[in-house]
């Protein structure tokens, strides 16, 4: 499993490193400037071969890469013969050393538009944008959102990943179109870009499969329909459906893995009563009444020695209430955990067939800076797979239309994310290091291929833009060295330049521990 993950941020990272090296590779060689060594990875070498005047090497360490250019250094400019000079990186005019700088970022760009085009043109195979259990009294719910919509479009721009649903600064969002069973839902909102990305990011489509179960751990699957189930139906989503006044319950067979799709039910086994509800906590609330809870509050599993353990705590024990207070989901226990400060909890629970009501002292732990409580259980949780849709090409003149607009918006929604940054209005626990990027990347390579390669672009679009960034060590800083040159009518002074070059060496410092930092509180 490491090494899988290993290998996919490698196959992730290689090709936007390759890309950006190789701009300035061949912006140098158009140049006709000597490029000493082109490596993908940093550190010793693992391999190295000399063609020509160049040693092309991968090296052990891949977060990086470099181009090492002959006459690079500044400082040593004059040493340089002068039978040598017209091969040198210091001796070309502003103008050659300003496009062999930009030749990277410029190739990081362009390999996001390939990737953005080759997508569009052989069509996409894309994860449904969901939303998950909307509550009444949110905004969103009242902007006229509900449980399990499909987002289409934002304002008039096609949803086809999270990262669509950004809107770059104060913009507005006028308008949301929705796929809601199986009909298209304009819906007119006034929203703030940032706001709504803020509040849709809080529903996430954690919808639960309808399955039930009873004190003596019998299995069932809810359903609104006489005779009939429907595994796509989520709890949520049946919440939704308050006309509905019978509900009818079918035995899973004993034996079998709940999380198959071709899930074997005894029909025969069929259960009605009376249901009325309003939303979704009055309808589990008469599905309790009932006797029934959702499986998600069914334990997994239970860590040796946590808390739960202490207590007797076992596997298929289900939770019922939390402080004499019904629960209803697994996450409704969790975080209604959270909010009791006291030393010991009074917790009930089904047991082999029988009621328990037991004091448990909750585990107390920091994560990202949060004081989390813990009692050691893993869920029998099932959520709804995600639905996959595939587009149609958008032919020759489409896809190069639509790649155009997609860089330069992941472009704009790049600079507009670290504007916030930098004016406070996003954290600095939000950057990721190289672990946040092996995960997103191991993520969302298991989801879909055109999913990845949708990343990879954005990440590449990233790579580019900040390294166009005016600190020193950066190529924006070679180029702002090059604009000051202008200003100045010549070089800096080489005391200029080495502080410099300190300033934005311990910039860069600064932000890779702050990001290896966040990297490591919240993995580890």
């Amino acid at each position: 499993m490491l090494l899988e993950k290993i290998a996919i941020f490698i196959l992730f990272l290689g090709p936007l490193v390759f890309f950006h090296e190789l701009g300035h590779f061949l912006f140098a060689r158009l140049f006709g400037v000597r490029v000493e060594v082109f490596s993908i990875g940093f550190g010793p070498k693992l391999f190295k071969k000399k063609m020509g005047d160049t040693e092309y090497a991968v090296s052990i360490i891949p977060l990086g890469g470099y181009v090492k250019m002959y006459g690079d250094d500044p400082f040593n400019k004059d040493e340089i013969p002068e039978s040598e000079r017209k091969y040198s990186f210091t001796h070309q005019g502003k103008l050659a050393r300003f496009w062999i700088v930009m030749g990277g970022p410029l190739a990081n760009f362009i390999l996001a538009f390939f990737i953005f085009f080759s997508l569009l043109i052989s069509g996409e195979r894309i994860p449904e944008i969901k939303l998950g259990a909307i509550p009444q009294d949110s905004s969103i719910y009242k902007s006229g959102l509900r449980t399990g919509d499909i987002l289409l479009k934002i304002n008039d721009t096609e949803v086809y990943n999270p990262t669509d649903l950004m809107v770059e600064g104060k913009s507005e969002v006028k308008s949301i179109t929705v796929k809601r069973n199986e009909q298209v839902v304009v819906l007119p909102v006034e929203y703030r870009g940032d706001k709504f990305f803020e509040d849709i990011m809080k529903y996430p489509p954690f919808l639960r499969k309808p399955f039930l179960i009873d004190s003596k751990n019998n299995r069932y699957v809810l359903s609104f329909e006489k005779g009939k189930i429907n595994l796509k139906d989520s709890i949520e989503e049946m919440s939704l459906k308050i006309s509905t006044k019978s509900a009818y319950l079918y035995k899973i067979l004993p034996g079998q893995d709940i999380s198959n799709e071709s899930l074997l039910v005894d029909m025969k086994s069929e259960s009605e009563f009376a249901i009325e509800f309003t939303d979704l906590k009055s309808m589990l609330s008469n599905i309790d009444s009932k006797g029934f809870k959702t499986i998600d509050l069914m334990v997994r599993s239970v860590n040796m020695g946590s808390p739960a353990d202490k207590i007797g705590i076992r596997e298929n024990d289900v939770f019922l209430s939390l402080e004499g207070e019904k629960v209803y989901s697994f996450e409704d226990l969790r975080s209604r955990l959270q909010n009791i400060e006291k030393k010991e909890i009074e917790v009930e629970v089904w047991s082999n067939g029988k009621t328990r009501i037991l004091t448990v002292a909750p585990e107390v732990s920091q994560q990202e800076g949060k004081t989390v409580r813990l009692l050691g259980v893993y869920s029998y949780i099932e959520i709804q797979k995600i639905n996959f849709v595939h587009t149609k090409s958008k032919g020759l003149i489409g896809s190069t239309k639509y790649s155009i607009i997609r860089t330069w918006d992941s472009v704009k929604k790049t600079i507009d994310g670290f504007v916030k940054l930098l004016t406070n209005q996003i954290s600095l626990k939000t950057i990721g290091g190289p672990l946040a990027i092996g995960k997103v990347a191991h993520d969302s390579f298991n989801t879909s291929l055109s999913y990845f390669f949708q990343l990879m672009a954005l990440i590449s679009v990233n790579l580019g833009v900040i390294n166009l960034f005016p600190i020193p060590v950066l190529d924006g800083g070679h180029i702002l060295f090059i604009a000051l040159e202008l200003l100045n009518g010549g070089p800096l002074s080489r005391r200029k330049m080495e502080i410099a070059q300190q300033v934005g060496l311990s910039i860069l410092l600064m932000l890779m521990v702050g990001a290896i930092f966040n990297d490591v509180s919240r993995f580890f």
